[in-house]
This record gives C-alpha cells, structure tokens and sequence, in this order.
C-alpha cells in the first residue's frame, strides 16, 4: 500500500483508475486499507505472479457470491482489466465489506461446511494447489531456508543468528521425521471422499469468523492443512486438549476423518512450519526483538513437543486399533 507523501497521488489513483474516492484511513488484520462508502479497499503488488493471483479471484468470487459476504474479491478497473500500474509497480485491487456476522456454529463445524463449500468448487486450481504435494514442497522450503539463513548468518553474525544456527539442525531432524512420516503415508490405503482437495487458506487462524476474508490467503489442498493449523495454534497456545477434541467431535459430526487425514494431520502438526514461518519472516524485516521472540518460540516448542506426543491419546485416536504410526522420540 503507497504511504505518506505519496498518498495524495494515490487517491488520485485510485479515483482515475477505479471511480473510488477514498475517505479514510484504516487497518485491518494489519493491512493498511481505505475506506469509501460501505466497503474498503486493499491494493496488492503483483510481482510475476498474475496466475496465482487470477486463481484465488476466481474462487473468491465463488465463496463471495454465494457463501460468505466477508470474502473480499479484486477488481477490475475502468478499462475491465485486473491489473494497474501505479509507480513502475503493478496492482491489483482488493474491494471487502465488512461482516459483523452472529456466528452460530462451533469452529469445527464451520471449518467442516466451509470444506464441504470449497470440495465442491468445480475447478481445481494448478497455481495456489499444495494438493498431494507437501512432501515435495517441504524438501524443497527445508533446503531454500537452510541455505539463505546460512548466508545471511555469515552476513550478519549477530546473536540471533548464532542462535538460529545453533539449533537449525535440530529443525532440519524434525523436518526430516514429518518428511518421512508423509513418504510412508502416501501408501495409506484408508481414505474417504472427504480426502479429495478443498479450498482451504495458507494458515488457517479463524478467518472465517473475521470481519474480511482475503482472496490473497486462499489455497487448494487437503482439509487437513486447515485442521492442522488450527490446532497447531491452540497447542502451541496452551490448549489443554479439550478444545482440539471438541473441535475435531464437531468437525467429524460433518466430515468424518479418514486414517489417511489423521495420518495428514500427524504429519503438519510434527512439521515446525511456525517455526519456518518466524525465520523467513525476519529474513526480509527488520526486527529488534528477534533474539528474545525466538528464545520464547524455542522455550514454547518444547511444551509444544510434550504435547504433540500424546496428541492421539487426546483426541481418543487408538493408533494400535487403527494401526497409524507415532513419532516415538516426542
């Protein structure tokens, strides 16, 4: 989003380009948005990547038009094109109205319908699809991290990053095990209808009791990635455990579970994708208060390990009935 002095200019933007007067300034899930009548409005940079960006349009405006009134869609401008050049960097235009909305349904349920909603959509994405291809892509985000902390360590010796690569071979083992866990579940046999892909969201944390869903967060995957970071959430929040059972009670009230999704489910949770998600991030920001935010994600993990070890005895999973495979080192 264009910001101080340029502000002016970009009203004038958005005016010529879109008819939108903006009236005020605002943010929401920290992103910087204008305000003009009832809706808001986002503007993202495209970088090269269009395909991806057309794909989530198209499956906002099918959430959007008839599921979910808070699912924010782009927009096209006056010349019916999706992109716009405003200084040397192209846009695109995201318009949302917020939803105060009285939710009725648990979190398990409303994840559950929101599933059924996106298993029906009638086109599978290539672009923003993740579906079947976890093991790939995290080889791949394992090996790509490892190599761009190395050098920025060497970089920027500070004590961060002497502590980032004291314990990144730790992270690497453990990235290894849910790798490996994955290979071998590829051969589970045991899978049911609700195993075929969804549309379902980069890191699932509740958007969909938020005021605005973005278009920007949208993926094609398993429904067990949404489950998965939900839970992860809680855990890593303390949940003593019976949340995550009454979640997943009210999720399977819809949408039963295979051995197939709870071996999925496994898998991403052993996975440290938040601890991937915090290195990358201050890879490209500034932050001070890296050192002391990573020694209590560091602390947390432990906690975190603890109860990932009895996640099957919580939710009442009997892994010898079902014959699913543990990590037994957690």
């Amino acid at each position: 989003m264009p910001r101080g002095g340029i502000y002016l200019s970009y009203e004038k933007w958005l005016y010529e380009n879109y008819n939108i007067q903006p009236e005020e300034k605002r943010w929401i899930d920290g992103k910087e948005c204008f305000k003009s009548g009832e809706y808001v409005y986002f503007t993202i940079s495209i970088d090269n990547n269009e395909i991806i960006y057309m794909e989530q349009a198209v499956v906002a405006y099918y959430l959007a038009e008839d599921y979910y009134t808070h699912m924010a869609i782009p927009i096209s401008n006056n010349q019916g094109e999706w992109f716009t050049v405003f200084q040397d960097t192209q846009l695109m235009v995201v318009q949302g109205k917020l939803s105060y909305r009285e939710i009725t349904l648990s979190d398990g349920k409303l994840l559950a319908e929101f599933h059924q909603i996106g298993n029906a959509y009638g086109y599978e994405p290539k672009a923003i699809s993740s579906y079947g291809q976890w093991k790939e892509l995290w080889i791949d985000k394992v090996n790509t991290l490892e190599n761009h902390l190395e050098q920025r360590a060497r970089e920027t010796p500070s004590a961060y990053y002497r502590l980032v690569m004291d314990v990144l071979p730790y992270f690497i083992g453990i990235s290894e095990n849910a790798i490996q866990y994955i290979r071998e579940s590829e051969q589970e046999q045991r899978f049911y209808e609700v195993d075929q892909g969804t549309i379902a969201f980069r890191r699932y944390t509740n958007q969909l009791i938020k005021p605005i869903m973005w278009p920007m967060e949208l993926v094609y995957d398993h429904p067990s990635r949404d489950i998965s970071e939900f839970l992860r959430q809680h855990i890593l929040n303390k949940d003593p455990g019976a949340i995550s059972s009454n979640f997943l009670n009210d999720y399977q009230a819809i949408r039963p579970l295979s051995v197939f999704s709870w071996r999925l489910i496994y898998a991403r949770l052993l996975f440290p994708i938040h601890i991937f998600d915090f290195l990358e991030w201050n890879l490209t920001s500034e932050n001070d208060d890296a050192l002391e935010q990573f020694k209590q994600l560091l602390q947390t993990q432990s906690e975190y390990e603890e109860k990932l070890g009895k996640f099957y005895n919580q939710v009442e999973v009997d892994c010898d009935l079902l014959q699913i495979p543990v990590v037994h080192w957690l």
